[in-house]
């Protein structure tokens, strides 16, 4: 496993890859300040074929820096605003009935909803009921919508970034566990340092305006999704993800800790999404083969979400990332 490489043409694409990377961090930089390890993060999604749930107050420009990504790369955007009357419908789209003005003969036709689209923004998702959570469920897990008992394709590349809002939990519906599971990465979003709030500050209130320029398009991009899962991963980065995740689940793990704060540890899809991320990460910085530093600096976005901890850790105030944090220094 560890003996194949990148074919030659393929190395060509990893290096337009990088480069393109670079000059995409450039002209998303003239619209957002800051916030590298979140523009980082949301492309490694992209490159993965997976999706985010991103956690952020209020006014952190998470709908802006989804849509400046969007407009780097050349792609469709949606936005999506959760609510509790909601419907399915709402987002898949809907039949309505027409009426063929030289015939008089009645048909219905499908009207496409904003699920229809290369990036969705789903705007705090947790406020809107289950069923209506579902409806996105499937197109992120399928790539496809169920209406009227057809079936519609989804274009390709297809990104879900979900916002939720950690301070505001009235009248919301929590993504069941086996829901979060879906999500390629939890990204947190967290207030800029004071000279990156000064510099948006003087940006956003003067009339100067910049636009980013597509640097990428999807055909871009679905090339760049093949070349990620052709990146060969070594036995010792499989053995030292596989381990890492298994030392998160109470009944497989020695450490004393995970057995006293944690309820329950990520999935074996935690590891496989670890290796994917970090096989695209590794191509974003110029490497062919992902190493242990990949492994260290994504573990915390995808398992943060995926492991449960008790009700000793709360008590505690230990949450996931502490967990994984000394989890990551205690691995082999």
């Amino acid at each position: 496993m560890a003996k194949k490489t990148l074919k030659d043409r393929d190395i060509e694409l990893a290096e337009k890859l990088n480069h393109a990377f670079i000059r995409l961090k450039k002209e998303i930089g003239k619209v957002i300040i800051g916030q590298e390890d979140v523009i980082e993060q949301i492309f490694i999604a992209l490159l993965c074929g997976g999706h985010c749930l991103i956690i952020g107050v209020p006014g952190l420009a998470k709908t802006l820096m989804v849509k400046t990504v969007a407009k780097a790369i050349d792609l469709k955007f949606s936005r999506i605003q959760f609510t509790p009357d909601l419907m399915p419908a709402d987002i898949t789209g809907t039949d309505i009935l027409e009426e063929d003005p030289e015939t008089g003969k009645r048909h219905f036709r499908f009207v496409k909803g904003p699920i229809f689209a290369n990036i969705i923004l789903a705007d705090e998702i947790n406020r809107t009921p289950p069923k209506t959570q579902s409806a996105l469920l499937e197109a992120m897990q399928e790539h496809q919508v169920s209406a009227s008992g057809r079936t519609y394709t989804l274009d390709l590349p297809f990104l879900v970034l979900a916002t939720q809002n950690p301070i505001e939990q009235e009248g919301t519906y929590p993504l069941p566990e086996a829901q979060l599971d879906r999500f390629l990465l939890n990204i947190l979003i967290d207030y800029p340092s004071k000279a990156e709030e000064e510099e948006m500050v003087e940006r956003t209130t003067s009339l100067e305006e910049e636009e980013p320029e597509a640097v990428l398009k999807a055909k871009d991009i679905l090339q760049f999704q093949e070349i990620v899962r052709k990146v060969p991963l070594p036995e010792s980065i499989v053995s030292y993800a596989t381990d890492l995740v298994r030392l998160t689940r109470p009944n497989e793990s020695n450490l004393r800790y995970i057995k006293e704060w944690v309820r329950w540890g990520a999935s074996p899809r935690g590891t496989q999404h670890l290796l994917l991320s970090a096989k695209a990460r590794a191509l974003l910085y110029g490497r062919y083969i992902p190493d242990r530093e990949d492994i260290r600096e994504l573990a915390k976005p995808v398992l943060r979400h995926r492991i449960i901890t008790s009700f000793a850790a709360e008590a505690e105030g230990i949450k996931p990332d502490a967990v994984i944090e000394k989890v990551v220094g205690d691995v082999k």
